[in-house]
């Protein structure tokens, strides 16, 4: 697959960390990682006892898809001895090139090495865990955990698992919105602490982008009745401000709540954007990081050693990481106010990607792509309602009937009318895109009409009795033929028609009761088709006129005939045509 293929083309190999104070071994030596870019095949057999990072959702680039691993997620979590604990999960996501797996390396030598208050390592130790490095070109792709499932002791004297993830990168040359959607839609719905990762500042859009991702990510959560994820840390790298807003925590928490502040003067738009976050999480916190150094910025060699970063980095690095990951801090994942095992995590990874493979949902788009439609949509709007008007003008609910062929010509002038209006409003996207727009209006102006048509035929009395009329005729029809066909012994014939005869008389019956009392009504619809298929008998409009002509016609004649009969024999047995005297 693309995403194991760009996997195994990355670079140097990464080892397991040590404890601190000590230089990782070679990769000659026995407890060494192979190469721990290169993400095993579904075919190849996960190796838990060297950890590693293992990639659970796998991206296609050739269709912007993505699968899950399910052999390798449940290998992981599906182990004897986690599997029905707790788990914690936290997840770095963002923007791409902004130092996730980076950070997530450190939180790794915290895990091999919490108890140590050296934890953070020495300084010239190279940072392995999460592949990373340096330049302008993303590295994860899809979504990656560490293979190791950490089992910690909380005061409280319970054990839980914590599982460390990694996220591909928003917004890089390769990903849709629909992509990024889905990445940071899925880490944040199977985390329980959710980091933020931004560079040197909140801004809007990284507030309207984070509520895009989210209601992606709701949207695909049934029932939801209170705030549908829990904890999320904007973790702000490279802040520039410490005289405004002090770096770590408290300052974190001070600028945080002024970005997330609603205020009556704001916009619409703005206020929405807030309260939809504050909407979505339960905790929300903020931790504001100094720059690690020009060393970590420019150097291509730089392999993470601590020599390199500055201390101020260093410093507040010591105060985040156990704030996301000491035991006392540590956040248990739940959903819908029930916490998940390990074992309930692997079923909702799969329930979740089947939603996201699936038709749905709806596809997020770029902010051109949706200010387009709505552009298109608005001027559609426009259109149709100039034609609605001027059609209710001719014929609407308190105007007369109108001849079918002025309504038509009506319906042309007031088409054209709308059609000429939509092409004269600016609208964004492009002339290709802007057309499907003018056909969907067309499509719709003409079902607009359709429906002026049937109101329009609702006012004709003769319509309205259609269905009656149509009825008396065969019935008439079949009596007359009966009759006939009785007196000259042909009763097979005479029997058939009887049988007509008492069915269109019972349909006359049920419609008349349909229409009086307003029940049965599909029963009262199957009936005026039929009368209607049978006063058209699906001859072109032109021709209808004769065929009636000549209906009524053979009706006359037939009378006609029926009272020379009874002139001729009058001692016959045919007093059951006797009504026809009366014509």
């Amino acid at each position: 697959m693309a995403a194991r293929d760009a996997a195994r083309r990355r670079g140097p190999a990464r080892q397991r960390p040590e404890p601190a104070g000590k230089h990782y071994e070679e990769e000659e030596e026995e407890d060494a990682l192979p190469d721990s870019d290169a993400l095993p095949d579904s075919d190849d057999e996960v190796d838990l006892e060297k950890p590693r990072p293992i990639q659970i959702v796998l991206a296609h680039e050739d269709d912007h898809n993505f699968e899950l691993d399910e052999e390798a997620l449940e290998k992981i979590l599906l182990q004897e001895h986690i599997k029905d604990l707790n788990i914690v999960v936290v997840s770095v996501a963002g923007a791409f090139r902004k130092g996730k797996s980076f950070l997530l390396d450190f939180m790794l030598r915290y895990m091999y090495n919490r108890t140590s208050p050296c934890w953070i390592g020495g300084n010239t130790e190279p940072l392995t865990g999460f592949t990373w490095r340096g330049g302008c070109e993303r590295e994860t792709t899809g979504i990656q955990i560490w293979s190791e499932v950490f089992v910690i002791d909380k005061p409280n004297g319970t054990k839980v698992a914590v599982l460390l993830m990694d996220t591909q990168g928003a917004f890089d040359s390769q990903s849709t919105i629909k992509d990024c959607a889905t990445v940071f839609a899925l880490s944040t719905m199977t985390s329980s602490v959710q980091v933020y990762n931004l560079s040197q500042n909140i801004q809007e859009d990284d507030l309207q982008h984070l509520q895009l991702f989210t209601e992606y990510g709701r949207l695909a959560m049934e029932e939801i009745y209170q705030k549908p994820f829990q904890t999320l840390m904007f973790l702000i790298r490279d802040w520039s401000y410490p005289y405004e807003h002090a770096y770590g925590l408290e300052g974190g928490k001070k600028f945080l709540e002024k970005r997330l502040q609603v205020k009556q003067n704001q916009h619409e738009e703005l206020q929405n954007v807030r309260k939809h976050i504050h909407s979505c999480f339960s905790n929300l916190g903020c931790f504001l990081l100094p720059h690690p150094g020009l060393k970590v910025a420019t150097n291509p060699n730089f392999d993470g050693r601590l020599n390199d970063i500055d201390e101020d980095f260093k410093k507040e690095l010591r105060n985040l990481v156990p704030l996301l990951l000491a035991p006392e801090n540590l956040v248990e994942k739940e959903i819908s106010g029930s916490k998940v095992t390990c074992r309930d995590l692997v079923e909702y990874f799969k329930a979740y990607i089947k939603i996201y493979q699936g038709e749905e949902l709806p596809h997020p788009k770029s902010m051109l792509q949706a200010t387009a439609e709505a552009n298109n949509l608005a001027a559609v709007a426009g259109a149709k309602d100039l034609y609605s008007k001027g059609m209710e003008q001719i014929c609407g609910g308190d105007k007369p009937y109108i001849a079918p062929a002025d309504l038509e010509r009506k319906h042309q002038d007031y088409r054209e009318s709308a059609v000429r209006q939509f092409c004269s409003v600016k609208k964004m996207g492009g002339e290709e895109f802007c057309r499907r727009y003018q056909e969907q209006l067309e499509t719709e102006i003409d079902e607009i009409y359709a429906n002026f048509v049937k109101h329009n035929d609702g006012k004709n009395i003769f319509y309205a009795a259609r269905t009656p009329a149509t009825l008396f005729a065969v019935m008439f029809a079949m009596y007359i033929t009966s009759g006939l066909t009785g007196f000259l012994g042909m009763n097979s014939i005479a029997t058939l028609c009887n049988l007509v005869l008492g069915i269109a008389l019972i349909s006359f019956c049920t419609w008349a009761y349909v229409k009086y009392s307003g029940e049965f009504r599909e029963v009262g619809t199957a009936i005026d088709q039929i009368a209607e298929a049978i006063w058209e008998q699906r001859n072109p409009r032109k021709v209808r006129s004769y065929w009636r002509s000549f209906f009524f016609f053979f009706l006359t004649l037939t009378a006609f005939f029926c009272c020379f009969l009874r002139a001729s024999f009058p001692n016959s047995s045919i007093h059951v045509l006797g009504v026809f005297q009366t014509l």
